[in-house]
């Protein structure tokens, strides 16, 4: 009787890693585009990706839904290895590079839910005192015109 031994296929098409990560073909190339994954073309110019890249979207994608700005994400795969999977280590790594800008945006939301409970009612969001809007009156003391645009 004959083994059969059952080839390891190590590309996916974009198709696959779409409906094994959850993310539309287009999320994707729209990646690929800004540079957060990679892939290669096979013989007939037609993307294939690594099974790794799996990670990587799954990465991305919870990164994202925290509030982490893609460019921030690509800067922090960019320190790993060309070519590694993310492994425990590396994961380690990547999120405590992402814990310090999550607690200043813990603080600031919390901050900003404790003033607007004291604005409820109030309606102005632009006297001199307002803490949302004009906190210290920062905007009067800047002068006239659009101050707010140049943020």
């Amino acid at each position: 009787m004959e083994k059969k031994t059952q080839r390891v296929k190590t590309l996916l098409t974009p198709g696959e890693v779409a409906k094994r990560s959850g993310v539309a073909v287009s999320a994707l190339h729209f990646y690929e585009s800004k540079g957060l994954i990679q892939s290669t073309r096979n013989g007939g110019n037609q993307r294939r990706y690594r099974r790794d890249v799996l990670r990587y979207v799954a990465i991305i994608k919870i990164a994202q839904r925290i509030g982490i700005p893609l460019g921030t994400i690509k800067d922090a795969l960019g320190v790993l290895p060309e070519g590694q999977s993310i492994n425990a280590k590396a994961w380690k790594q990547l999120s405590s590079q992402w814990r310090e800008e999550l607690d200043r945006r813990i603080h600031t939301l919390t901050a900003l839910r404790d003033d607007l409970d004291g604005c409820i009612g109030c309606g102005c969001l632009s006297h001199r005192d307002c803490p949302l809007r004009n906190p210290e009156d920062r905007l009067g003391s800047q002068g006239t015109g659009a101050r707010l645009l140049e943020e």
